[in-house]
């Protein structure tokens, strides 16, 4: 009896995947016969369409970007940087008035006085205020650097009072004086005045293109 129970167990799962793969052949069945009818309507509708004629386009040639030589202008930037020394003796260089001042041989007197009371109208600034001294030698380079190829001539420099060093001594002013009197660029400069920045600023005059 056992025997028995068990092929009927069978033979009803059998008939079971019979049914399952007969009914998933119809659906699929029902499937492609729906494809084909929505396949032969859209034929029926665009059968009098015309392609349209290809529009008179023309695509502009892009013109090519020149490359930038990045790592040349990184070595031009450092080799900028390294020559302004930090041990330069600049007293002798420096006019004695209150407000230290500076001008290359052969400029007159004139044109720091013009300066200090901002005839030249400040076209850039740059604020070196709270950077180690590497950093800001490297920034000024480039500050000045770039400021020349856009022939930019009255510039501030910001070094700060140095109130919050140490020794509450203005570090980077006296660095900042160095770096600048060996800058060929560079004509003339003294301190900003009051609302310019004071004694934390410079005004800096480059020479003409």
């Amino acid at each position: 009896m056992k025997q028995f129970s068990e092929l009927a167990a069978l033979r009803e799962q059998l008939a079971r995947q019979a049914r399952a793969e007969a009914e998933a052949r119809e659906a699929r069945r029902r499937e492609q016969a729906r494809l084909a009818r929505e396949a032969a309507v859209f034929r029926e509708a665009v059968a009098d369409a015309v392609p349209l004629k290809p529009a008179p386009r023309v695509v502009p040639a892009r013109e090519p970007v020149a490359p930038r030589p990045l790592q040349r202008e990184a070595d031009e930037r450092l080799a900028l940087a390294q020559s302004m020394s930090d041990e330069i003796d600049i007293e002798r260089l420096l006019d004695t008035d209150e407000n230290l001042s500076y001008r290359r041989e052969g400029v007159g007197a004139d044109v720091v006085r013009r300066l200090r009371r901002g005839q030249w109208t400040v076209q850039g600034q740059i604020d070196l205020h709270g950077k180690r001294v590497d950093e800001a030698r490297l920034a000024l380079a480039e500050f000045l650097a770039q400021a020349l190829r856009e022939q930019r001539r009255c510039l501030r420099v910001i070094h700060g009072k140095g109130l919050g060093s140490v020794a509450r001594e203005p570090v980077l002013k006296g660095k900042v004086l160095r770096w600048l009197v060996q800058r060929d660029e560079v004509l003339a400069f003294c301190q900003a005045r009051p609302n310019d920045g004071g004694a934390g600023a410079l005004l800096v005059l480059l020479r003409g293109g």
